[in-house]
């Protein structure tokens, strides 16, 4: 599993966040409701959910430190899988809730939009909060390169160039 790119979840929230905010303007624009104002219970779980990921990656990285006697291959696996998704949810909720704080924004002189914007934008911090705690527990999961004074099991299988 390879790492995930700080530029390829900026592009994801920039591609999002513009898609939402052309949708709503439409949308708007053809006279439909607005949407609701964001419920301070997205920010909450949003959160939540940071700190759920954040600590099964403390545990990961307590035990390559050396500091946790011992931990299951499986638990950490998932952790590291728990944290990829992380950074592509707070990266995908980040466009959503922007592209909403965009258009509401755009359209402040209507009553209670720059309330429901100020909404979105508090979950866009949870959003990227989410993200950022995927991309260190991320980092915290990397296993470390081998030594070089350690044979590998490709180094073992290989034959020796010296010997003729």
């Amino acid at each position: 599993m390879s790492a995930t790119r700080l530029r390829t979840l900026v592009l994801l929230a920039a591609g999002v966040t513009a898609v939402t905010w052309w949708v709503m303007r439409m949308v708007v624009g053809r006279g439909a409701a607005i949407p609701p104002d964001v419920p301070r219970l997205v920010v909450a779980v949003e959160l939540v959910i940071a700190g759920v990921v954040l600590a099964m990656g403390w545990a990961v990285r307590q035990y390559q430190r050396g500091k946790h006697p011992t931990l299951d291959p499986v638990r950490a696996a998932r952790t590291a899988v728990l944290a990829k998704a992380s950074c592509y949810t707070g990266a995908l909720l980040t466009g959503w809730y922007g592209g909403q704080a965009l258009s509401l924004l755009t359209d402040a002189d209507v009553p209670g939009n720059p309330a429901r914007a100020t909404a979105a934008g508090i979950a866009v911090l949870g959003a990227v909060a989410l993200a950022v705690v995927g991309l260190v527990v991320e980092h915290w999961c990397r296993i470390p390169p081998p030594d070089a004074d350690e044979p590998t099991l490709a180094g073992a299988s290989e034959p020796d160039p010296s010997a003729g």
